[in-house]
């Protein structure tokens, strides 16, 4: 628990709990479907292990999560989050649209890509998506999504299959289109975004990943 308010409002209580760094997103990570230590931290590469391990600690104590064999599973308290962490990311995405260069990580956005292949718009077998990062150096500038039945895998080293398709450009664009401040359509026709491969998949490609509801929450008017 986090240092007291000494409140008897339930906000301030909920916040001893949930306000400290990085706790919010351990949640998010666990709604999102990851259960095991490791998936967490590819969820959360920018927190260190032990960290992660005294946030798991601090959340099972409070009662917001339990873990068996290895694996975490959010208690009834912990779902009853899940709409709330939405509802934060929907206004962060409507009202905090700034994204610095420190905040583009193609890690994270892999990672959150697999957890959200449509199987059912994906070709059967298996279908390897290749991204190359135009302003990435190193070598975090190619990733690979091997999507099979009902799994995906992502991979930092060419994983030796043939690639279905090449998303070719701009890290930044794609984050753009992740969080839904661009459509596919749009990153396309700019320019910023170019897909290579048969036509049919450059087309169907959009459709193979599911945008979360942060994503398709509609935008406030410019003035």
């Amino acid at each position: 628990m986090g240092a007291s308010y000494y409140q008897f409002c339930p906000v301030a209580k909920a916040m001893e709990l949930l306000d400290e760094r990085w706790t919010m997103l351990v949640l998010r990570e666990l709604i999102a479907g990851s259960r095991r230590f490791n998936d967490l931290r590819r969820g959360l590469p920018r927190m260190s292990p032990a960290l992660l391990s005294r946030r798991l600690h601090q959340l099972t104590v409070a009662g917001l999560i339990r873990s068996d064999g290895g694996q975490y599973a959010l208690t009834d308290a912990g779902l009853e989050l899940g709409p709330i962490l939405e509802a934060i990311g929907v206004w962060g995405a409507r009202w905090i649209g700034e994204i610095g260069d420190a905040d583009l990580d193609p890690k994270l956005l892999l990672w959150d890509m697999h957890r959200r292949v449509d199987h059912d718009a994906v070709p059967p077998g298996r279908s390897v998506v290749h991204f190359e990062f135009t302003d990435v150096s190193g070598a975090a500038r190619y990733w690979w999504l091997v999507i099979a039945a009902r799994d995906a895998d992502v991979c930092d080293a060419d994983p030796g299959f043939p690639v279905t398709v090449t998303v070719h450009g701009t890290l930044r664009r794609m984050v753009e289109i992740w969080r839904g401040d661009v459509t596919w359509q749009h990153a396309l026709r700019d320019g910023a975004v170019r897909l290579l491969g048969p036509e049919p998949v450059r087309r169907a490609l959009p459709r193979w990943f599911a945008l979360a509801s942060y994503a398709t929450a509609p935008r406030p008017a410019v003035a």
